[in-house]
């Protein structure tokens, strides 16, 4: 499937209903051109909790409204973009060829299904749950959510190729527990009961403003010519063989270790049509030590290496075990920044080693608190020869 990233910011500073409202209007102009909507992420900056729901329901059902049984996947997270704008959409596109699309509806929110002969491709945005004050309870639903539209669509959590993980107020440590090893000791039971497969999926994880968690995935489905390779960065150490000493917080089952998070540094998919590149939420680690802590330009400078490392053609030819057409080309970076006064130099720094690449920059709290920044990105490579 040949795709394209739209990153859709408003002409005029307004409300969140004013800025959004311009941006849907480009998304519905770039739709009846020649894209097919695919997955909508709307970030946005809200300070109040019951403020958030309303509104986040408001977008989704002015997506419903506007594209009807071509609605796309949608989410809308607490991730502001740079002020002066309290909205930013990164929106993903389609060329229709010979694939079909299909719009669900789980619970109200938008999935779509793509499927050619023997292939099928599901992009789920926005599962979780809005529970004010149990990060668990929002994690457990979340997950199981997942699983029952995979469950749905003839997948399971095997399928599962990319993971974005939006965890609320990340960092915060009530009564000996940290909200993210929560999360990811839930992950960890969950993919326990559900995974059968030795590798992970490329993952996100990052915090919002908000309680709860929401979750988007992308599963991916082929009778023959699939390979899912992992890809690994020889300077880090695997995120799911962190030792002890750098997880946060109480286990919550109060014995056994903490459980690390479960993801790759990035994933291969390569099918008949493809070779695309998933690469995970990406900081400034080596080993599995932060770098740079309190100095935000070093830290964007380390997480630009790592991105270079893990997309470096020959280690993706290494992997495949032949050679590719081209060195690749990044269709997208997100970029997460914890404070507003480091937007200007991270993003100074990432268009210098990206020039062209379609980038979203938000606000967020990184998965440790020494961290300042995060990126990840997607790329594709052109086929391969023998």
């Amino acid at each position: 499937m040949q795709k394209e990233y739209i990153i859709c910011i408003p002409e005029k500073k307004g409300t969140i209903k004013s800025e959004w409202e311009q941006c849907l209007k480009k998304l519905e102009n770039l739709s009846k051109e020649r894209y097919r909507p695919v997955k909508f992420n709307v970030f946005i900056d809200i300070a109040e909790y019951k403020s958030f729901i309303k509104i986040r329901k408001e977008i989704i059902d002015s997506v419903l409204d506007s594209f009807g049984y071509e609605s796309p996947a949608v989410n809308v997270t607490v991730h502001p973009p740079e002020k002066p704008f309290k909205v930013v959409v990164e929106a993903m596109f389609a060329i229709p060829q010979d694939f079909t699309f299909q719009m669900k509806l789980f619970n109200n929110i938008p999935y779509v299904v793509i499927e050619q002969p023997q292939y099928r491709e599901l992009w789920i945005a926005g599962i979780g749950g809005e529970f004010n004050d149990n990060l668990k309870n929002a994690a457990f639903f979340a997950f199981e959510s997942v699983f029952e539209i995979l469950r749905l669509e003839g997948m399971s959590f095997d399928n599962i190729v990319r993971q974005w993980n939006y965890i609320g107020n990340i960092l915060e440590v009530r009564n000996g527990y940290q909200n993210y090893q929560i999360f990811n000791d839930v992950r960890s039971e969950c993919y326990r009961k559900y995974r059968t497969i030795k590798n992970f999926p490329s993952a996100t994880g990052v915090g919002m403003k908000m309680p709860g968690v929401f979750l988007d995935v992308c599963a991916v489905q082929s009778g023959e010519d699939l390979r899912i390779l992992p890809v690994s960065n020889p300077q880090q150490i695997n995120a799911y063989e962190y030792g002890q000493q750098v997880l946060k917080g109480l286990p919550l089952n109060g014995t056994r270790p903490k459980n690390p998070p479960q993801f790759e540094r990035a994933l291969i998919v390569e099918n008949r049509n493809s070779i695309t590149l998933f690469i995970s939420g990406t900081a400034s680690i080596i080993g599995q030590e932060t770098i740079g802590k309190g100095d935000i330009e070093k830290q964007a400078t380390v997480t630009i290496n790592n991105i270079r490392i893990l997309s470096e053609p020959e280690r993706i030819q290494y992997i495949l075990g032949r050679k590719v057409a081209d060195s690749g080309r990044y269709l997208l970076l997100r970029v997460y920044i914890k404070k507003q006064e480091d937007f200007r130099i991270v993003k100074e720094i990432t268009e210098k080693n990206f020039p062209g690449v379609p980038a979203v920059y938000i606000q967020a709290d990184i998965c440790r608190d020494d961290l300042l920044t995060e990126t990840e990105a997607e790329m594709v490579f052109g086929r391969w020869n023998s």
